[in-house]
C-alpha cells in the first residue's frame, strides 16, 4: 500500500506520483521576468504533442505581445486584471467545434484541448514555469478580438504563464480526497 506524502507545495499526495503533478497549482503572483520564446516553444511543442480524436488537434493558443498584451489583459473580468497583470504572457485556449477531415461536429473537442492544456501546464512546470487558468473572461469580446466564429470555435478559457513570485504566493486551497473523484463500479 502506497502512503501519503506531502511535497513543497504542502500537498499531500500518494507517494510515488509524478512530482510535476503535485508541484502544479495556479498562482495569482508573478514575477515580471520575461519568458523566453525557447521555453514558450517547449511549453507548447508538449500541448502540440497531446493525444486527441482522429489526431484532429482541435485546440489552439493564442499569446499576447508587447503590443497586444494590454488589449488581452482587458478581456479578462476585473478581479482577475488586477493580479494577472504580473503575469509575463496572458492567452486564451480556443477549441475547433468540428473535425477539419470532414466538418462534422468535434463532441471531444473540449476533452481534447483540456489534455493540451495539461501538457502545456506541466511542460511549464517542468521549466520552473507556471500557468494559470481562467474562467472569468469576457467570452464574446474574446472571440471579436481573435476574429473567432462562436458557430466554429470554443473559447475554453484564459490564462497567465510565468515565473511564480514567492513573496505573492498564496495558501494552496485545500483539495478533494480521491474518494471524491473516483468511483470503481463493478
Amino acid at each position: 500500500m502506497q502512503t501519503d506524502y506531502q511535497n513543497t507545495h504542502n500537498r499531500v499526495s500518494l507517494a510515488g506520483l509524478e512530482p510535476l503533478i503535485t508541484a502544479r497549482w495556479s498562482p495569482r503572483a508573478y514575477l515580471d521576468t520575461p519568458v523566453t520564446q525557447d521555453e514558450l516553444a517547449l511549453v507548447f511543442e508538449a500541448a502540440r504533442l497531446s493525444p486527441s480524436c482522429y489526431n484532429e488537434q482541435p485546440w489552439r493558443f493564442y499569446t499576447s505581445t508587447d503590443a497586444s498584451y494590454d488589449h488581452f489583459l482587458e478581456l479578462l473580468v476585473e478581479g482577475n486584471q488586477a493580479w494577472a497583470k504580473s503575469a509575463p504572457v496572458i492567452g486564451f485556449v480556443v477549441a475547433s467545434r468540428n473535425f477539419e477531415r470532414n466538418g462534422k461536429e468535434n463532441v471531444h473537442a473540449a476533452f481534447d484541448t483540456g489534455s493540451a492544456w495539461m501538457a502545456m501546464s506541466l511542460q511549464a512546470r517542468a521549466l520552473g514555469l507556471y500557468t494559470h487558468g481562467m474562467g472569468g473572461i469576457h467570452y464574446d469580446r474574446v472571440y471579436t478580438a481573435l476574429g473567432l466564429d462562436p458557430d466554429a470555435d470554443q473559447v475554453i478559457c484564459g490564462f497567465t504563464l510565468g515565473h511564480v513570485d514567492p513573496a505573492g504566493a498564496e495558501e494552496l486551497s485545500a483539495r478533494k480526497p480521491r474518494e471524491a473523484i473516483w468511483t470503481a463500479v463493478s
